[in-house]
């Protein structure tokens, strides 16, 4: 009997004195106003820049959280901040039940909510046991040691924006992973750190400035965006800017990730960041009481998903790898690749197949998703050490995607964040028809600058730019070309053989109107039609 009740007693006091996970939110900003009328005080001259250009005005989300609450809460019984969001005006706390319940009497609080939903009054006991362990922060799986990154450029027809010298340059790309070790002395990075092309960072797990720590998984992710060694590697946005943000604690899984992530995002959009790539995802917790639901998967309930939807509404675009769960009992995307506005990116094969373990939607509220699709099966990336080696995993088609982007928006730099979120959709291979496994498929980026382009299982062929002003490209396979260019009154007006390595032609000294063109190459007949402006 004493036995049983020194048992019941301990089993008290752990409910009591367990440390919950939990988010105190604010009613107010009562300072927010002094703040929206000195801008500067809070955001960079570019994030100002960046609303501006997309007609986005300032408000109070912008504004910090009031320091006094903050304070408040610091000094109120057994409550440790780990992590805040001015966008939710929200602290990301830690302590026992009781202390957490205790600041609902703080005047200035609007709500208290745990991470485990059974303790929260409004919400019903829900079972768990069908949400298998798993972690959207996708692990690599290394196959071989050496590769060529062509084909995931080639996979999106990406060559044509880098031909076009859209390269990424003057767009700055955040990264919010799980660490960057080995990115200030690996080769593949020398020409981003030599450039001064890595802008700074930062790691919110540790709370300091040394972001080439942690898990190397940042690292191979970078590297597909802004990696560069010649006949091995070239990023899809090598000539991007980038800061480097360490979000996730790679050993364990816990719900003050989400809030981590959501204050980098914050910071990424003061600082003038143009994209957000990360390859981070979040469904089950080490803890199952935290763990989200798939009915948690509505673009609008989990932290990290409300943080990404409000960072898009900066002006921001939001890149989020699908998961790698496409084979698990619970195959659909996580957080924050469910919020409406993310570009969430599934993995394919080589041969343009889904690759099995690309995580599937729809969303919970019926959405597709993934958005679309890139190279996720042997993608080709460079590690801590260098070393270039393929891997799998929708970690690396983000990032591929993530970079091309930039490289897009460099060519339409009065676009905004949605058109070229819509101009990416609207030219994947399954727009007409998307689904939830493909999304609308895969993006074709040469298709954004009106570049004809066709690919076969033994060839790849593209004319750019065009419409032309001086100068039109072929891109091709063979050694040499022949090609024709002739007036709508069926006149040869320039014939001339290229080859691969200077495939130019000028049409500097024809009239503006419409030409048609013939192109001969080892069998390879195309025809087609050339606009002069």
């Amino acid at each position: 009997m004493k036995f049983n009740f020194l048992l019941f007693l301990l089993l008290i006091s752990s409910v009591m004195f367990s440390q919950e996970d939990a988010w105190v939110y604010f009613k107010s900003k009562p300072n927010a106003q002094s703040y929206l009328d000195n801008p500067l005080n809070m955001l960079s001259a570019r994030s100002l820049e960046r609303r501006t250009n997309q007609s986005i005005a300032l408000n109070s989300t912008d504004a910090p959280i009031e320091a006094s609450y903050i304070n408040q809460v610091k000094l109120s019984s057994g409550i440790t901040i780990k992590a805040k969001s001015k966008w939710l005006n929200a602290l990301h706390i830690q302590g026992t039940q009781g202390n957490v319940l205790a600041l609902k009497s703080l005047s200035f609080v609007d709500k208290v909510v745990f991470a485990d939903r059974t303790l929260n009054t409004t919400s019903k006991k829900v079972s768990t046991d069908q949400v298998n362990k798993t972690s959207d922060k996708l692990k690599t799986t290394i196959d071989y040691a050496y590769g060529s990154s062509g084909s995931q450029i080639q996979m999106l027809n990406g060559q044509i924006l880098h031909q076009q010298n859209k390269t990424g340059s003057g767009k700055i790309i955040a990264v919010l992973d799980a660490g960057f070790p080995g990115v200030n002395t690996a080769q593949p990075f020398k020409k981003l750190v030599d450039n001064h092309q890595i802008l700074g960072g930062y790691d919110f797990v540790n709370r300091n400035e040394n972001f080439y720590t942690g898990d190397d998984h940042g690292t191979m992710v970078l590297s597909t965006m802004g990696g560069y060694k010649e006949n091995a590697l070239v990023g899809t946005a090598p000539d991007a800017s980038y800061y480097l943000f360490i979000t996730e604690y790679d050993p364990t899984e816990t719900p003050v990730e989400e809030s981590y992530w959501v204050e980098a995002a914050e910071k990424a959009d003061s600082l003038g960041v143009d994209i957000i790539t990360t390859s981070l995802g979040y469904f089950a917790f080490d803890n199952p009481n935290y763990s989200h639901l798939y009915s948690d998967m509505n673009g609008s309930t989990n932290f990290i998903s409300r943080g990404a939807e409000i960072a898009f509404s900066k002006g921001i675009i939001v890149v989020a790898s699908a998961g790698n769960e496409g084979n698990k009992a619970e195959p659909h995307i996580g957080a924050p690749a469910d919020a409406v506005s993310v570009i969430t990116v599934g993995g394919v094969t080589a041969s343009k197949t889904k690759s099995s373990f690309s995580s599937i939607g729809p969303s919970y509220d019926g959405r597709i998703k993934p958005d679309v699709m890139a190279l996720g099966s042997s993608a080709v990336i460079s590690d801590a050490l260098g070393t270039i080696r393929v891997a799998d995993g929708t970690s690396f088609s983000c990032p591929i995607m993530a970079g091309m982007i930039a490289c897009l928006w460099q060519a339409f730099p009065s676009k905004t964040n949605k058109e070229i979120r819509q101009m990416i959709l609207a030219s994947s291979d399954r727009y007409n028809s998307p689904n939830n496994s493909y999304g609308y498929g895969i993006p074709n980026f040469g298709a954004t600058l009106g570049v004809e382009t066709f690919e076969t299982s033994s060839s790849l062929f593209s004319v750019f730019p065009n419409p032309v002003q001086t100068t039109v490209s072929f891109l091709f396979q063979s050694d040499t070309a022949s090609i024709s260019i002739y007036s709508v009154l069926g006149q040869k007006v320039i014939e001339k053989q290229i080859t691969n390595q200077n495939p130019n032609l000028s049409i500097e000294m024809l009239k503006s109107g419409l030409y048609f063109y013939t192109f001969e190459a080892d069998g390879l007949h195309k025809t087609g039609k050339i606009i002069k402006q």
